[in-house]
């Protein structure tokens, strides 16, 4: 397997912390029980989609009960407890992270989530150097599914997006990195289980497969 190996860019929610369980509890509990009109949405439509454009899909696709910044404003409010203090970091994401440095690969978080949030975990799990901290909000295009942040963050970091190893857990994510030319690896865990990421050049189940897929 040919990787490359001057970049790997992780996602944030689903691979380095296990945030998916709970936000699609908040959409099982508000989102889709209390904020939509009608309707019967899935996880697999939302997931990966910063939360402004989950509130723009919702309001096209099911009608909204909402305003959007009450919308936005619950979702702050969720991520405040959620990050700072119920999710957990990926098994071993600190000695991983490490060895990519010492590798002298460059080495990124890029997210839907808003730089604050994608703050939270760092502080919290001491995730600092990074190369690059890229937040959907910090491009004037669409998200994910579209490939624009994959190609923003290859430019950033000095790389086309061949040379990047992007790391994903969703649809959305798997297919906007795809669609930007990265070797993309899916990463398999329990809230994803049963989803089809068969796009991605290479889907891992969990920590131990992906240090084997980065240090093949």
């Amino acid at each position: 397997m040919n990787v490359p190996d001057e970049a790997v860019l992780f996602d944030m929610d689903g691979v380095l912390v296990d945030s998916e369980t709970y936000w699609h509890q908040f959409e099982d509990d508000w989102v889709f029980a209390a904020a939509i009109e009608s309707g019967d949405p899935s996880h697999e439509e939302v997931t990966g989609m910063n939360y402004r454009e989950i509130y723009d899909y919702l309001s096209e696709t099911y009608g909204t009960t909402v305003t959007k910044a009450e919308f936005v404003a619950a979702y702050d409010d969720r991520a405040q407890s959620l990050y700072g203090e119920q999710v957990r970091l990926m098994d071993g994401a600190n000695a991983l992270f490490d060895d990519i440095r010492d590798d002298g690969r460059q080495l990124g978080i890029v997210s839907s989530a808003p730089q604050d949030w994608i703050g939270i975990v760092r502080d919290r799990f001491g995730l600092d150097p990074l190369d690059l901290v890229l937040s959907a909000d910090d491009i004037d295009k669409p998200g994910k599914p579209e490939p624009h942040i994959y190609e923003h963050a290859a430019e950033a970091v000095g790389l086309d997006p061949q040379s990047c190893v992007v790391v994903e857990d969703s649809v959305h994510g798997v297919e906007a990195a795809v669609r930007a030319g990265a070797f993309t690896v899916a990463y398999r865990s329990t809230h994803n289980a049963e989803l089809d990421l068969s796009r991605a050049a290479v889907v891992v189940d969990g920590p131990a497969e992906l240090r084997e897929v980065l240090f093949d």
